[in-house]
């Protein structure tokens, strides 16, 4: 199948399974790993992929989607066995603010609640969550 090119997909997988075209990014992941900064700001203009990126570290690092080597293999972070390794092995909290279409205050405060209360509850239940033991 040829690759499709995909405008406003926000979610790594769905743009990798749908063979889409993609520039790939994943060496950021390695770059990143290795600078081991306490805090990474990215700060870059509207519809330039903030989303996309964020959503390709959760699919690398999240244990909940451990054993999907398969978004990887024909990338480029892929050719290095140590980074391999590192798929799908931490928790990873993702929190965007992409969905944010208000100008009101009261608004984005009651998004961003919503928002993270999903995110506890789904880490909470998780099987294999680090909160149950």
């Amino acid at each position: 199948m040829a690759e499709s090119v995909a405008i406003g997909i926000q979610d790594f997988s769905k743009l990798i399974e749908n063979n889409s075209f993609y520039v790939d990014k994943t060496n950021f992941i390695k770059e990143w790993w290795e600078n081991r900064d306490d805090v990474t700001l990215i700060t870059r203009p509207r519809r330039f992929g903030k989303t996309l990126n964020m959503s390709m570290l959760e699919y690398f690092f999240s244990v909940r989607h451990a054993g999907r080597s398969d978004l990887f293999e024909k990338l480029s972070i892929w050719q290095e066995e140590a980074y391999r390794q590192l798929q799908g092995t931490f928790p990873v909290i993702f929190l965007s603010f992409a969905g944010v279409k208000t100008g009101k205050y009261c608004q984005r405060y009651v998004f961003i609640n919503q928002s993270a209360f999903r995110i506890f509850v789904q880490i909470l239940w998780q099987k294999g969550s680090y909160f149950i033991r």
